[in-house]
């Protein structure tokens, strides 16, 4: 059950933070995104890619990953990057960010479905979702948007990756083809947690604070 749950529980952890801190982004969201990227590549480097290559041919494996990753750039057309942490939202518009909602809908579908009981991956998608929902959620609440809009968006997004899950777990699909959207899905999140990770720091500087959570995100992705 937890396999569907953590993923609303991010989304909830991740409003909460919105509300404390006030809508404001602060150095600590930036430090749990960072931790969340490195935690989400170590993830997905020590359980889901090896599990990917053992099932499905070594060069179309690494197709689907290109894929994924072109995918992924699609979809931040779209988004502007909102599933690294850069949300635009048009602070004086009220119309509905239809855009953003249906690239960060797709994205979160996709990331449900290498998630099952025999691997870690719902904690890689857990740690990714919080500061992701919460830097989602602090824009939406600083918008011009109508609550019942808010509400909507964040339900919707809320419930596409225990989706994905589902349908990747409870449906016959066929073991080849649930392996080749995984592929894909390593492609998204290699996009993802690298363009979190070497984005530039102000100045070019060495930040100890970005380096220490990217540390302890790929030790603990290590050990459990």
């Amino acid at each position: 059950m937890n396999t569907f749950l953590f993923p609303v529980y991010a989304v909830i952890a991740g409003v909460i933070i919105a509300k404390l801190t006030k809508n404001k982004t602060t150095w600590n969201t930036k430090l749990l995104l960072s931790f969340s990227g490195a935690f989400l590549l170590a993830l997905t480097l020590f359980e889901l890619l090896p599990e990917v290559y053992h099932e499905l041919d070594t060069k179309l494996a690494g197709l689907f990953i290109m894929c994924g990753i072109l995918l992924q750039i699609i979809l931040e057309l779209f988004s502007k990057g909102a599933e690294h942490g850069h949300v635009h939202v048009e602070k004086d518009s009220a119309a509905f960010p239809w855009l953003l909602f249906i690239s960060l809908c797709i994205h979160s579908f996709l990331e449900g479905f290498p998630i099952h009981q025999e691997n870690d991956m719902v904690y890689g998608v857990l740690v990714h979702k919080i500061p992701i929902a919460a830097l989602v959620s602090m824009y939406l609440f600083k918008s011009k948007f109508s609550m019942a809009k808010i509400v909507i968006f964040l339900v919707v997004f809320t419930i596409m990756t225990p989706l994905g899950t589902l349908i990747s777990n409870a449906t016959d699909l066929g073991e080849r083809f649930v392996h080749s959207i995984n592929a894909v899905v390593i492609g998204i999140f290699f996009h993802i947690s690298t363009t979190i990770l070497f984005e530039s720091g102000e100045g070019h500087k060495f930040n100890l604070s970005k380096f220490v959570a990217i540390i302890l995100g790929i030790g603990i992705a290590f050990l459990i």
